[in-house]
């Protein structure tokens, strides 16, 4: 897995929304996709500028009393606290979630281009995937 990078094994195309949509818009679309797990939030020329989760909603705008359709994401948004670079190798970028604790990490280019998301899950299906078979017992009989 050495040669492989992050690129390889990142999720394309993650959640996205502008900074200039509501927490509507971002309570929809957690609502629509169960799978959802964070929104990514870009400017107008897709740089990342945080992150939305559904503990950010409540915490941010349902408990604060605010209006979810008045509040824009770039008021909210929490700036991403780690991002990897593509063309990192697969076992740097997996060391730094472990290392780091993280479920999912943002992946983007240099200027701040959001390209995809590095999610530990992913890489560990990934690593069982080429995982090698385990020989049978050689004691054993095959019938």
């Amino acid at each position: 897995m050495s040669d492989v990078t992050v690129r390889e094994a990142m999720v394309p195309e993650p959640t996205t929304l502008r900074v200039d949509d509501s927490a509507q818009d971002a309570g929809k679309c957690f609502a629509e996709r169960e799978d959802v797990r964070a929104v990514f939030v870009v400017d107008e020329n897709g740089r990342l500028v945080g992150v939305i989760t559904r503990k950010t909603l409540v915490r941010e705008v349902v408990a604060a009393g605010k209006h979810p359709i008045e509040v824009r994401l770039r008021d909210i948004a929490e700036p991403p606290r780690f991002t990897l670079d593509p063309a990192m190798s697969l076992d740097a970028g997996f060391h730094e979630l472990e290392v780091r604790d993280f479920e999912r990490v943002p992946v983007v280019e240099e200027g701040g281009r959001l390209v995809g998301v590095l999610s530990r899950a992913v890489v560990q299906r990934r690593l069982a995937e080429d995982e090698p078979p385990e020989d049978p017992d050689p004691g054993s009989v095959l019938l």
